[in-house]
Formats: structure tokens, sequence, C-alpha cells
């Protein structure tokens, strides 16, 4: 299916967008309520194909669950109570699913094998492989590490390991996998990366310790069922939120998104910028924080230069570093972006694909191994956007087709519902043509 999504210069960006639930964290809870004790009530959960694939993995490993709405309920069958699927997991495009279900699977006494559609099957899950592979699993994969995994799991014996790469992922992995070990798993982050699992486990009663960059968990605990509401995703606010920045005549409002402290490095990236933001009513809950977002049509950043985008704060930007590329290319000053190699394996090559798309659009940029550099100052044309597929592309060069000249046609439009299904409603209804 190529479902093509046309948009056309707008100089207002105003009223309010209703976000989906994080896709993080909707994917955390619902593992943690799947291998918790009694039943957990998820509301606000993440409609996206990426998420229901993780709830499919979960129907295929015993579990029970309704989904109604946007309220997921889950009937835990405790720590070690997931049962051998008749089949082969499926994943679809979702890599979240894949590695931190693999963390769990591995401390099951079975068999399993999971897998994923075309995208998924050629990104590398060595980072996973190993790990595991060091805490008594068995895995099998494809030349270089590719998907599907063949995984024989049951006792596990607790590492202390040293994250290779900032991957929130693999950590997770890991943690995960920790519940299952004879003794205390501990991971080594030295860059900081997303805490949503290491909150997670705490709230379904996992004992989880910090020391300095050290985070480990104690095997075998007894996770307890909880009713959670999840937080709009701050990753799909990314969009609109530079939509509205670029717009002369902007107002938007964004209610209940999350505000997690490793993903508020948006918001503090964009206001360092120059965003004209405000946050209001904030709260915490299962100590995720969020609140209501409001943003304007913002000069001072369009005047300016983006910062750079290098060493720490590329983990923290990893998935916006599509929507911030071309918010660049319309800030006077551009965005140079680099260490930032794993865009190379994500849904596409994410570096590449921006590349390509601002080009067409009439953008000159630099590719290099590890970033971007994208000159300031440029304007924008319409054209026909190659997506490959991947959601953050189709939504990012959304954004982009609002401030060109002429058409822009969104080649495989669709590929947005894998972590936004509305995204295109939601874009039209707060946009002037």
């Amino acid at each position: 299916m190529n479902m093509i999504e046309t948009v056309c210069y707008s100089d207002s960006v105003s009223g309010t967008v209703h976000l989906p639930g994080d896709k993080s964290i909707s994917h955390r809870y619902a593992m943690m309520a799947a291998i918790a004790e009694g039943t957990s009530v998820l509301k606000h959960f993440a409609s996206s194909r990426d998420c229901h694939s993780t709830l499919g993995c979960l129907r295929s490993l015993g579990v029970e669950l309704d989904e109604s709405g946007d309220t997921v309920t889950i009937l835990g069958r405790g720590l070690r109570g997931l049962k051998a699927p008749d089949g082969i997991l499926d994943a679809g495009n979702s890599g979240t699913t894949m590695r931190l279900l693999s963390g769990i699977l591995a401390g099951h006494p079975y068999t399993f094998s999971i897998s994923g559609d075309p995208s998924l099957s050629n990104r590398p899950m060595g980072r996973i492989i190993r790990p595991l592979m060091q805490m008594g699993a068995s895995i099998e994969s494809r030349e270089k590490d590719l998907p599907p995994l063949k995984i024989r799991g049951g006792s596990l014996k607790g590492i202390r390991y040293v994250l290779p790469v900032a991957s929130a992922q693999v950590k997770s992995c890991v943690l995960l996998a920790g519940l299952y070990g004879n003794d205390p798993t501990a991971v080594k982050a030295t860059v900081p990366t997303r805490d949503h699992t290491e909150l997670a486990l705490k709230e379904f009663g996992a004992v989880v310790r910090f020391d300095e960059d050290w985070i480990a968990v104690d095997p075998g605990p007894n996770l307890r069922a909880r009713n959670l509401s999840i937080p709009g995703d701050l990753s799909g606010a990314a969009f609109f939120l530079a939509a509205a920045a670029l717009a002369p005549n902007s107002d938007l409002y964004l209610p209940g998104v999350g505000l997690n402290g490793r993903r508020r490095e948006l918001l503090n990236y964009l206001m360092e910028a120059g965003l004209d933001l405000s946050i209001e009513n904030e709260t915490v809950e299962a100590g995720e924080p969020r609140g209501d977002l409001k943003v304007r049509c913002s000069p001072e950043l369009v005047e300016g230069r983006l910062p750079p985008i290098r060493r720490d704060r590329v983990a923290a930007l990893i998935d916006e570093i599509p929507v911030l590329s071309v918010l660049g290319s319309q800030t006077a000053g551009g965005v140079e972006i680099c260490d930032a190699g794993e865009l190379r394996i994500k849904e596409s090559d994410r570096i590449s694909a921006i590349a390509e798309n601002l080009r067409s659009m009439g953008v000159a940029v630099e590719e290099k191994k590890d970033g971007l550099n994208v000159p300031g100052g440029q304007r924008l044309r319409g054209a026909d956007i190659h997506t490959r597929g991947d959601h953050r592309i189709a939504m990012a060069f959304a954004v982009a087709g609002l401030s060109a000249e002429g058409e822009t046609r969104i080649h495989d439009a669709e590929c947005a519902d894998i972590s936004f299904p509305g995204f295109w409603a939601a874009l039209r209804a707060v946009i002037k043509e």
C-alpha cells in the first residue's frame, strides 16, 4: 500500500493536539504487567502499531488481555509464568518489542523464535545477544546477528555489564533478564539514557539500586499488578512543536505530555534555541512527570542557529533528529549533527533518508558517516518525499511541507501509524492552508 498525503504551506498551526500514549512507557508497562501477579489496567495505552506488536506477542505467550478504546487490561501470569508459543513471535516493525521481550524470554525454560517485518529483520541484534549469552541463554540468529532470533532460555546468572553504546533498549533488555538471574545484575551506562524501565520496575515492585553509573536489579521479585495512566508521547509532540515554531501565526496547546527527565532534553534543547514554549500543570504519576505544553511561533529560534547535536546530547534526541534537521534548515544558522551513527540502523538509514529528502526539497546538506551538516536560511520547495517506510521521516517531512512553496507529497504516509495513528488527521485539524 502506498498512501500519499499532500501537505501545503500553512501560516498557522493552532488549536489543541491530544497526543497518543507514550510508546516507550506503554511497551514497558505491558511487559511488566504480563509477568506481574494480578490484573493491571493501563489507561491511555499507545495506539501505535509497535505497541500492538508487543500486545500480540504477549497474547502468543499465553497472556490474557483485553483492549477497550485506549485502555488495556492485562491478567499477569507471574514472573515465570509465560508459556511456550505455538509459532514464531512477530515483533512487526518494533525494535523495542524484540530487544526488551528477549530479555524476559531468556529467563523462561523454553525455546522461542522471534522475528519481524523486513525492516526489523535487517536491524542487528548483537548488542542484546552478547549480554544474554553471557547470562547463560542460548541464542541463534542469521548472519551478522540479524533476526529472526531463536532463544533457548532458562536459568540465568547475574552479570555486571558495561553498555558498549548509549542504548536504553540494551540496558532494559539486560535489566529485565536480570529478574531471572541467580544473583543481582548491574548495568553501567556512562551516558544517561531513558529511564522508563527503571521507573516501571520500581513501580511494579522490583528492587532497583543506583550507584554512580551502575543500575542494579535484584532477581526473583514479586511483581504486583498496577493501575496506571500513560502520559502523551513527547516524541510525537516534537513534530507539532517544530511546525508551530515556524508558522507565523501559531498558537498550539498539547495537554498531558510526558516530561520524563531523560526525554525532557528535547524541550530544554528547543528552549535553548529560542522556542516560545511554556509548561503548565506539572504532576508526577508512577515516577513519570507530565504536563501541558503551549507553543507559539518563535522568531528568535528562526533567526538564530540550532545548538549542535553531538556526544551525550545524541542519545537524548535520537528520535527527534529527523524533524530537528528540517527545523535547522529553516533557521538562519542551520544545525550540525555528529556522533549519531546509530541513525544508520534505525527503521531506515535515517541519515541517508534525511539528506535525500532535504535535497529533493532544494536544501543543500552535507551527509557525513555519523551525522549531517544542514546550513540554514534555505527555502524549501514542495517535492515527492520517499519515507522508506519510516514513520519519523514521514512526519518530519510533513513539517517541512508546511513551510515549503508548492505541494509536498508524502509517499507511504501510512507508516506514521507505526508510532502515531491519527497523525494526519491531527495535523489537518491544526493547520490553515
